[in-house]
């Protein structure tokens, strides 16, 4: 994992450990020539980058993956545990967040759906666990995957637009749903032919807002989360490229402060994620 510059440093820990197709005949970074079409991991950057659409970012996968199943072991756990008597520290936390999350539902989201609030509570802790990867020292993990012969490793799902974008569009997908159900084909057509002007002859006019408005909901949901988390995981590079005795400085002050980034974003992006399905719900 040797870094000659901090340019190559700096790029070297924002490249995803990435599993694709490469071409017949395509020359790799070390001079070998692929003699047949060949699924493999990448050594380099400008080799993902040329494994195309149907590469596999494999870090975000599994680390997205992962704590997936830390939310789902650690909830049920507490689940099966809980006692009215004299509650862990853990389920205490359980039963605050849970509750924090009955609160935005309940506030925000107008209509009868029974699946709403487990969504939310699942996209928001999601969020939060792969957050809270990013207070892990930048090269702890990349170590250890570089001594297993693994050149590059992300271990922050939610710097990768990929897995940001994979979240928002299923939340989407959710809103079409939704749409198409509550409000019936024809209901949904005539909102977004007829608002905001209701009047025919606006019809086109209304369909570009409506339908821009649309499309820009899970772009927006996709690219706040990266783009906070993605500089946030930058900073915390330039520190590591700074003299030890410095780095202590900045880089504490600077962990304690995303802590309540961290929490921030996944507290955004399920919020928002409820006010669209909210809206998705809303039959005029």
């Amino acid at each position: 994992m040797a870094a000659d510059t901090p340019v190559e440093y700096i790029k070297h820990h924002l490249t995803n450990l990435t599993y694709g197709k490469l071409p017949e005949g395509y020359e790799r970074a070390d001079g070998t020539v692929v003699q047949e079409a060949t699924w493999t991991m990448a050594r380099t950057g400008q080799e993902a980058a040329d494994m195309g659409f149907m590469a596999i970012h494999v870090d975000t996968m599994g680390w997205s993956i992962a704590m997936g199943v830390l939310f789902l072991g650690l909830f049920r756990m507490v689940a099966k545990k809980a006692t009215t008597d004299t509650p862990s520290g853990l389920q205490n936390f359980v039963e605050m967040t849970v509750e924090f999350i009955q609160n935005i539902v309940r506030d925000v989201f107008h209509g009868k759906n029974p699946i709403i609030a487990p969504l939310a509570l699942t996209m928001f802790v999601w969020i939060f666990l792969m957050n809270s990867l990013k207070l892990i020292p930048v090269d702890y993990i990349p170590s250890v995957a570089h001594a297993m012969g693994l050149e590059y490793f992300k271990i922050v799902p939610t710097t990768d637009p990929n897995g940001t974008f994979g979240i928002a569009i299923g939340v989407f997908l959710l809103i079409l749903f939704y749409s198409f159900k509550v409000k019936g084909p024809g209901g949904f057509a005539k909102e977004l032919s007829f608002t905001p002007f209701n009047h025919w002859s606006l019809v086109p006019f209304n369909l570009v807002l409506e339908l821009l408005a649309l499309i820009i909901k899970p772009v927006s949901l996709a690219l706040r989360l990266f783009g906070n988390m993605y500089a946030g995981e930058v900073v915390f590079i330039l520190i590591a490229l700074l003299p030890l005795w410095i780095q202590w400085t900045l880089n504490v002050p600077w962990a304690i402060f995303h802590i309540l980034v961290v929490t921030l974003q996944a507290f955004i992006f399920t919020t928002l994620a409820v006010v669209y399905l909210s809206a998705a719900h809303e039959d005029h």
